[in-house]
């Protein structure tokens, strides 16, 4: 059995247990978000509002070095389920893109995550297709919080990242950390010499 098929056995099986600690690709009703990520692959820029709590639109920017091509995207994300217990919170969303620059040119994929206050895990799975190339990511993430903060504290996390694309077909397993307070979340790790950076902040 392999990574993938062992994190997904581990997801469905803490899933059930699951529910507010907080959602990233979707803030709250009347909230806007702004984020940053880059990797080996691409790097982008990102807007999104929400309008409810479920669902979020916005607009992204994307520097793609894989192929060599900049563009827009115009993107949503729609909560699909979300579980909330006393101690934990577990949420299931489905994301989409459509670039500005072609109709051939759009992205689909589905995320997941669970977490307590001490233990986190997320799962992803992306589709980009273009008019001359078409590949994926699958991405998973486990992570354990050191010290439990209150509220208003810093909130740090030692993190596992593992990534796969069509591109390199083998599994890149990778250590990064991740911090947050309030509305500023930044996670950061190393993957084969190139920086995978993501930085969020709402308002």
């Amino acid at each position: 059995m392999g990574i993938y098929k062992y994190l997904i056995l581990i997801l469905v099986l803490i899933f059930p247990l699951s529910n507010e600690v907080y959602s990233r690709p979707i803030s709250w009703s009347g909230g806007s978000t702004f984020m940053y990520k880059t990797d080996s692959m691409k790097s982008s820029y990102y807007y999104h509002y929400s309008p409810l709590y479920r669902y979020s639109i916005g607009v992204e920017y994307v520097n793609d070095r894989h192929l060599n091509d900049q563009y827009f995207n115009l993107r949503g994300t729609y909560l699909l389920d979300r579980e909330n217990t006393k101690f934990s919170q577990r949420n299931i969303y489905i994301t989409g893109g459509l670039s500005t620059k072609s109709s051939d040119n759009f992205t689909y994929g589905i995320q997941g995550d669970w977490e307590t206050r001490r233990l986190y895990s997320a799962i992803s799975h992306t589709n980009q297709h273009t008019k001359t190339k078409d590949y994926s990511e699958s991405e998973m993430q486990l992570g354990i919080a050191p010290y439990l903060g209150e509220y208003d504290d810093l909130h740090s996390w030692i993190m596992v990242k593992a990534k796969k694309n069509t591109v390199n077909s083998d599994w890149d397993i990778y250590p990064f950390i991740k911090f947050f307070k309030g509305d500023f979340l930044i996670e950061l790790g190393t993957k084969n010499s190139h920086w995978d950076i993501h930085y969020m902040i709402r308002f």
